[in-house]
């Protein structure tokens, strides 16, 4: 959450005395002084200390999830099932939400979290986020699309892709099984650019999505809180 919502929290009131307890330091951040009033916090992942004192809040809320085929990532939806009502009514939390999106018909790793800031600096584009899927597609592939992927895929509106690894780990007649890693979240991309290459995806699962692996344990539409580790992860992606 923001720095001056968790200290407004915690007994300042006012803007006037928020902006005091930063610009004299009193407000520390693993050690170090807060930045700016906006900076994205969570005392759950970091030492909060306020006039020496540490905070501690336990709002924010940090799960992942293998999402099943045919759920929506939506917060809502008047037709189809949503991530967020595979959720227990005690994990509900208000502004709970996916970060990034699967198409309905993909399934796999998904992060979900109150932690708005925190999702947004995620899938900023510049945070080069890596994602790895394993797909099958009805085509044979060779040598020739790993060398298509590995320049970066141009598709027919001029688009181009940022450079992808392409793993073939079976093919046949008609058929292959790959895993591919982009770092870009173009509109149905990875779809598109197994079309580039004349195949088209008849199943889609997300395993990675930067450095969370999705759990083998997770059996498809269950979920659980991160892990100890997997939250030590979240701290580069805060302010």
């Amino acid at each position: 959450m923001r720095l001056d919502k968790l200290l407004w929290k915690n007994g300042l009131a006012s803007k006037k005395k928020i902006k005091q307890a930063l610009q004299t330091n009193l407000v520390t951040i693993d050690g170090q002084p807060a930045k700016y009033l906006g900076q994205n916090v969570d005392p759950a992942l970091q030492r909060v200390f306020m006039n020496g004192k540490q905070i501690h809040d336990n709002s924010q809320v940090y799960f992942m999830l293998n999402k099943p085929k045919g759920s929506v990532t939506a917060v809502s939806d008047d037709t189809h099932p949503t991530v967020l009502d595979l959720l227990k009514p005690e994990d509900q939390r208000e502004g709970i939400y996916h970060i990034g999106r699967l198409d309905a018909n993909t399934e796999g790793l998904l992060l979900l979290t109150n932690n708005g800031p925190l999702g947004l600096r995620m899938l900023h584009p510049d945070q080069h986020v890596e994602k790895t899927y394993l797909a099958e597609v009805n085509a044979s592939l060779d040598w020739r699309a790993v060398v298509r992927f590995d320049q970066g895929i141009r598709f027919h509106d001029g688009t181009r892709c940022r450079p992808a690894q392409l793993q073939i780990l079976e093919t046949r007649i008609g058929y292959s099984l790959v895993k591919v890693t982009i770092s870009e979240g173009k509109f149905h991309q990875v779809k598109k650019m197994f079309l580039a290459v004349g195949a088209k995806v008849t199943s889609l699962k997300r395993l990675t999505f930067g450095p969370f692996k999705l759990d083998e344990n997770l059996q498809t539409g269950q979920y659980r809180p991160l892990t100890p580790s997997e939250l030590e992860s979240l701290k580069q992606f805060l302010d």
